[in-house]
């Protein structure tokens, strides 16, 4: 039994890593990704391995997070896995500890998502659960719609996209930096139909479209929150923010519940923020 890391470039070890979370999370595989260039620096697993197979896994994610104007070091915790033939052995303590033990100190905070399944094994490591909040508010629009669906589909989209996200601000009190890959691992895969273009604005939205209501997960520029909105048409009624806007006033704030997930915190910048209402953009959950 070994404790490999960062072995991005190795085809046996990654190719185990995607044969683990398929198994686990119901067919997950990030070849495309890694195919794509999007798999960086910023993603390092941290894995158990014995006689050459990922049986254990744990994910670092580098987030640098703009937090209104100042820059926050965090690294988010993901792809949390052990094969079933596997468990009992201690092995996603032995990983939590030694990423603890690389990372204490050297960022302002640590978070993830867990399962409720196992909401008792993450304060044994000094997190604590936490709450996230959502925004939205009814909308009255008049104009037809004018955002522009851009479907990311090829490897010019895609370029196109990562200059965007490495050269724009974000219309946003939280978003992330310096992680396009991230964004990638959705836009490039799960969430291809979801980019629209703002005319007369040159900005991004990546948005969904349910019947009558508007759930807006980012806005890539500088355009304005309400011209963002009113650019998906009259037929919109509802706009829902997967992100925290700058200004909150006349939106509804509620409490995120996710089925089967709970929000796990520790360090500085949470214990600092614990009376702010945000939440991260969902598209950033690793």
């Amino acid at each position: 039994m070994t404790i490999e890391t960062n072995y991005r470039d190795n085809e046996v070890l990654r190719n185990s890593f995607n044969e683990l979370a398929g198994k686990i999370f119901g067919g997950l595989n990030f070849e495309n990704w890694y195919r794509n260039g999007f798999w960086k620096d910023n993603y390092i697993p941290y894995s158990v391995v014995v006689d050459g197979k990922v049986v254990s896994n744990i994910s670092v994610n580098t987030c640098d997070m703009n937090y209104d104007g100042r820059i926050v070091k965090l690294i988010q915790l993901g792809t949390v896995m052990t094969d079933p033939d596997y468990r009992g052995r201690g092995y996603a303590s032995l990983l939590m500890e030694k990423i603890l033990e690389e990372y204490e100190g050297k960022v302002d905070g640590i978070y993830l998502y867990g399962n409720d399944s196992v909401v008792d094994f993450y304060p044994k490591f000094g997190f604590r659960k936490s709450k996230e909040y959502r925004y939205s508010k009814a909308v009255e629009i008049d104009n037809d719609r004018t955002a522009k669906l851009v479907p990311m589909a090829e490897k010019s989209d895609f370029d196109k996209m990562v200059r965007i996200l490495d050269s724009t601000e974000q219309n946003a009190k939280l978003y992330m930096v310096n992680n396009p890959g991230l964004y990638m691992f959705y836009l490039s895969q799960f969430m291809q139909e979801n980019t629209f273009y703002i005319d007369g604005a040159d900005s991004y939205a990546i948005a969904e479209i349910d019947a009558d209501t508007l759930n807006l997960h980012a806005i890539i520029g500088n355009a304005s929150l309400d011209d963002v909105i009113a650019s998906f048409g009259k037929d919109i009624k509802n706009a829902v923010l997967c992100f925290t806007p700058h200004d909150v006033t006349g939106y509804d704030k509620s409490e995120v519940f996710e089925e089967d997930t709970t929000f796990f915190v520790r360090g500085k910048f949470f214990d600092e923020t614990s009376e702010d209402a945000f939440m991260f953009q969902e598209i950033t959950h690793a």
